[in-house]
């Protein structure tokens, strides 16, 4: 029998499973029989070496936390060695025919050129900006310093693309940057969404909240504004007078310590809760009470042409996004969404109150948002496409599994809300929030 293909997949900013894009990848090409192996950092409980739905992950002692631009380097420096190092070890245990490697940071290139020497092909999984991330965190780049770092993100994004056998976007927006920036040739690109799995994150029916939930997931970093979820709350709590409504903020970053602090400098620490990272199993809790998802992100080169994720998710759970005006978000939420002119918080505060006090609107949303993430933004196609990609590299054709049938409830047992009963969704939706 043939030896099945085999892919190493390097992610440097997020753990395994953690990374949900990178997991469902993994188990997308499982499933396609290919042998696939991870390298990544090693989150606060993961252990170092683990085989997973059959997936080998690799972990290293993650880098210390990054101040200034000389943390990055040694950041960068230090993960590309324990990876480098690491994939010696893979080599040697499992073997592999490509490499895979999920941007940021735009490093991996050179690893991935050494490994040519051995026949090994290079997959770019594009999923940030460097550039974009620089100027929207530290403005244009005017001094000769600036403009040094930054020629320098663009000549790794280049050596990135330019290295790279095929290149996976992750919407149009980025590919049309590998095309023009990258020179990548169209037939070496595939577009291949975050759409979530939504036969597992849906919801699952949790006590009615005595409040409305106002939720927001994702990472916590400066380019994030998360501080604009906590302005929200001081406009509808201590301005506004509302009793009714609270906020969960799940995930983490570097600004997260510094959030908690303005919270409670805010007077909020009773409205509003930090869960710090978390999984699918509190996501899911999280979610499927929540009445409606906060997207705090100001307009940025980066962030407007950045998929969401987090938009997606709440759709999934059939709760709407209240976000600023975007370019990628608005095409994820189409008209499922509520978007008012990015950095004005009054302006969310006020479509926010506006759908608490609407609930039919409210349910007519939520029930859009859930067809539209099943109908058009769903894993399902996008784990073709990304198969295809590989399939292309290996002159072969995967078998297309089959859909397991519905699970009636998730991975710990809670019951799935019946999304094939009439009705079912709608009344698990009117349940959420205050009564009366």
């Amino acid at each position: 029998m043939a030896r099945p293909p085999r892919v190493l997949i390097i992610v440097q900013n997020l753990p395994v499973p953690l990374d949900r894009r990178v997991w469902l990848e993994c188990q997308a090409l499982t499933a396609a029989g290919y042998r696939v192996s991870v390298i990544c950092p090693r989150g606060p409980e993961d252990s170092s070496r683990e085989l997973l739905d059959g997936v080998a992950i690799y972990r290293y002692r993650p880098a210390p936390e990054a101040r200034g631009v000389l943390g990055f380097v040694v950041e960068f420096v230090y993960s590309w060695l324990r990876t480098a190092a690491l994939s010696l070890v893979v080599r040697r245990e499992r073997g592999f025919d490509v490499i895979q490697a999920c941007n940021p940071p735009d490093t991996y290139w050179l690893l991935a050129l050494l490994w040519r020497v051995a026949g090994v092909r290079f997959v770019f999984d594009h999923h940030d900006l460097n550039p974009e991330l620089f100027r929207s965190r530290f403005g244009e780049p005017r001094s000769a310093a600036a403009r040094l770092q930054y020629r320098g993100l663009l000549w790794l994004e280049r050596r990135t693309f330019r290295t790279a056998d095929r290149v996976i976007s992750t919407n149009e927006s980025y590919r049309r940057v590998a095309l023009e920036r990258g020179g990548v040739p169209r037939a070496h690109t595939e577009v291949v969404r975050s759409g979530p799995d939504t036969s597992r994150m849906r919801p699952i029916v949790v006590p009615p909240a005595e409040r409305h939930v106002l939720a927001y997931l994702g990472i916590m970093g400066p380019q994030d504004d998360v501080h604009v979820v906590l302005e929200v709350m001081d406009e509808l709590v201590h301005r506004r007078g509302r009793t009714d409504v609270r906020a969960v903020l799940m995930g983490f970053g570097d600004t997260l310590e510094v959030l908690r602090a303005r919270c409670t400098a805010m007077g909020l620490d009773e409205v509003a809760t930090f869960t710090g990272r978390v999984g699918p199993r509190e996501i899911g809790e999280q979610l499927s009470a929540a009445s409606l998802g906060l997207g705090p992100d100001r307009k940025t080169p980066l962030n407007d042409v950045s998929t969401m994720n987090k938009t997606m998710e709440y759709m999934a759970y059939a709760v709407p996004a209240v976000s600023f005006d975007l370019v990628e978000s608005q095409y994820s939420a189409g008209d499922t969404g509520v978007f008012v002119r990015s950095g004005d918080v009054g302006a969310l505060a006020d479509a926010v109150e506006a759908l608490l006090d609407d609930p039919e609107r409210r349910v007519a949303l939520s029930l859009a948002a859930r067809r539209r993430v099943e109908d058009e933004l769903d894993w399902r196609p996008q784990r073709a496409r990304y198969v295809g990609v590989y399939d292309g590299l290996f002159a072969r054709r995967s078998p297309v599994p089959e859909p397991a049938p519905p699970a009636a409830s998730d991975a710990w047992g809670r019951p799935y809300v019946d999304l094939g009963t009439p009705g079912a969704l709608e009344a698990f939706v009117r349940s959420r929030g205050p009564r009366g």
